[in-house]
């Protein structure tokens, strides 16, 4: 499996821990009382952008991207949905790379 390829994955398991954590453990910690739910799920959304930033950085050798590229990427992974963008935005990275 390429980089790039390993990077989008990442994207999108970060991507949809940052819904999961916003949308459902937040909720259960604020409203239903339960404040496990944001330790275990922050947790591990906290572990897969680490994750997230040290794929971005093994896939910029493989498909170059420019540092305003990189910046980017990682802005839009800050806020929700933004992995979907950032997914995006890689197929056509790929595409090129090929």
């Amino acid at each position: 499996m390429s980089e790039l390829k390993k990077f989008r994955l990442i994207n999108k398991i970060e991507g949809y821990s940052f819904l999961l954590l916003l949308f459902v453990a937040m909720p259960l910690k604020y409203l239903a009382g339960i404040p496990m739910a944001t330790k275990i799920v922050g947790m591990t959304h906290g572990l897969l952008v680490l994750a997230f930033l040290y794929q971005l950085f093994q896939a910029s050798e493989e498909a170059p991207f420019s540092a305003k590229e990189m910046g980017k990427l990682t802005l839009f992974s800050l806020f929700p949905f933004g992995s979907f963008y950032n997914d995006n935005f890689c197929a056509s990275k790929e595409k090129i790379a090929e």
